[in-house]
């Protein structure tokens, strides 16, 4: 029974993320998009972002923005502030 308990709770917690693990490898999460050369723009003003990357889609995202649950492991995201500086990036 405990093994099964077990079990269940592993498959559970692989699940909660609701996105895949990151590559093997993976030392910024950003290779796959093409966000690694720009990861050192977190706080900058959305403004500072290269229009032109090596990146497969861009796609900025503002606080309250409806976005797609949808995954795709070659699109960069921008998450902006309220203050339109960059707060983070995925590929995603």
């Amino acid at each position: 029974m405990r093994v099964i308990l077990a079990a269940t709770l592993m498959v559970l917690s692989g699940c909660a993320a609701g996105v895949p693990a990151l590559p093997p490898g993976s030392a910024t999460g950003l290779e796959s998009c093409g966000g690694t050369p720009i990861a050192l723009l977190t706080g900058q003003p959305v403004s500072a972002l290269p229009l032109t990357g090596d990146w497969g889609t861009l796609r900025v995202i503002r606080p309250g923005d409806a976005v797609t649950e949808d995954f795709s492991l070659q699109r960069l995201n921008v998450y902006l502030d309220a203050h339109d500086r960059i707060d983070r990036l995925s590929c995603g």
